[in-house]
């Protein structure tokens, strides 16, 4: 049995159009707007890599890479 981990959190800025919907249904709050009203992850180290993020962004701006970590039995 395995875990998914975060790997990698990558944000197109170029497709990004700051409509905030994946700050809101991000569940540990690790996304912000900036002050160009684009999303920015300011916590990675809280993600739970569940890609409600990636899931909901209406631009495909977002891609959040997994890894299988094994839980232990």
């Amino acid at each position: 049995m395995s875990k998914q981990k975060l790997k990698s959190h990558r944000i197109n800025r170029e497709w990004c159009k700051g409509c905030g919907i994946c700050v809101a249904f991000c569940p540990k709050k690790v996304l912000e707007l900036d002050r160009e009203d684009k999303a920015v992850a300011v916590r990675l180290e809280d993600c739970i890599a569940c890609r409600l993020c990636e899931l909901r962004c209406p631009d495909l701006a977002i891609t959040v890479e997994t890894e299988d970590v094994p839980v232990p039995s």
